[in-house]
């Protein structure tokens, strides 16, 4: 019963919900703010 169709769709529906928390979305977006800049300052040291 762990693998059934009902527990796939309640997990899907758990992930959903904990990315529309604000704090998750807010630390999604700083992750990425930093991503991009490090990559950003790795692209300018080695030019």
């Amino acid at each position: 019963m762990g693998n059934s169709l009902h527990n796939k769709i309640y997990l899907g529906r758990r992930s959903v919900a904990v990315l529309n928390n604000k704090r998750v979305q807010a630390m999604l977006c700083v992750g990425a703010f930093a991503s991009i800049g490090l990559v950003w300052l790795v692209i300018r040291a080695f030019k």
